[in-house]
């Protein structure tokens, strides 16, 4: 063989090789998992209705009872492809009725299924990773006791290369981030918005569809501009700006954002529409402790204004 033709069959395979390491999915490590049947499912109810886990997982349009069925929801059509959200009931078929807990803290927080593939970021893991373990724990215990649903969701419908999923490893290299906050609050900061804060950027996930994201909406959430709204994911207007400025819900007080988030209405008596209807179901069902507490962190962030284009 060739010199040159050697050379290149080496520098083919160390790029592989070098893909194949970058890429390869990274589950937690035990420490940062709870114990094994430690979750309380009373207390993963809240954690339920925080991450608003049924606006993507039960069926469009499910009310009452029958949005704790979750054998999958609406399709999430982006620009990047069609994406499905699976069946987390617990059918140990179809759902995850057969996982441990180490399974689903690992997908929540790594974005890594069971059998070691990537999930899409469409799955918001950036946020769920600053979950507590306790709270992941509760969640799944709570999961637990929902209806078992049959069936599997459709396939992702996505272009190539998107659709190769080892590829999601690089993007986690990128923009997984960790269990940090996303935007620090300064020392003077009150217990109460520690809480929202913990609420919002963890559980709730508001800043993925609040706050744009770099390269184009490919990549990861803006912090420059948290909360200052973004271009709908499925490319039909824009997500709203939510910070203190006066382009976003300056001249809200807490009390109405939290009046907001419980009744749907604002201040000045307009509904809820668009995706935000499930939303703010979802948080009707918190303690008002707990929309007070998202109120005084929506009020503590930076007020950040939209650009010009927008």
């Amino acid at each position: 063989m060739k010199k040159p033709l050697r050379f290149g069959l080496v520098a083919v395979v160390l790029g592989a090789a070098g893909f194949l390491a970058l890429t390869m999915p990274q589950r937690l490590p035990a420490a940062a998992i709870a114990a094994e049947g430690s979750g309380v499912a009373a207390r993963g109810e809240r954690i339920f209705w925080a991450g608003g886990c049924a606006s993507c997982h039960a069926a469009k349009g499910a009310k009452g009872d029958d949005r704790l069925k979750l054998g999958g929801g609406a399709p999430l059509v982006t620009p990047f492809g069609t994406f499905h959200a699976p069946n987390i009931s617990p059918d140990r078929t179809s759902g995850i009725g057969g996982w441990i807990l180490a399974d689903f803290a690992n997908a929540m927080q790594r974005g890594v299924s069971p059998d070691g593939r990537h999930y899409y970021p469409a799955f918001p893991y950036t946020s769920y990773i600053k979950m507590k373990p306790a709270d992941v724990a509760d969640l799944f215990a709570y999961l637990q006791t929902l209806p078992a649903v049959t069936g599997d969701a459709p396939e992702n419908q996505l272009p190539f290369p998107l659709n190769i999923r080892r590829g999601i490893g690089l993007w986690k290299l990128a923009f997984l981030g960790d269990a940090g906050p996303a935007l620090p609050l300064p020392a003077s900061a009150t217990p109460e918005q520690r809480a929202g804060q913990y609420l919002v950027e963890g559980p709730g996930h508001c800043a993925q569809c609040h706050t744009p994201r770099t390269l184009g909406g490919a990549g990861g959430l803006d912090t420059t501009r948290w909360l200052a709204g973004a271009p709908d994911a499925e490319g039909e207007g824009k997500v709203p700006n939510i910070t203190p400025h006066k382009d976003g819900i300056g001249s809200w007080s807490a009390g109405e954002i939290a009046d907001y988030l419980e009744t749907g209405f604002t201040p000045d008596y307009d509904s809820v529409g668009g995706s935000m209807v499930d939303v703010q179901r979802n948080m009707a069902q918190l303690t008002k402790a707990d929309r007070a507490a998202i109120a005084a962190y929506l009020k503590a962030v930076p007020a950040v204004a939209k650009v010009a284009a927008e």
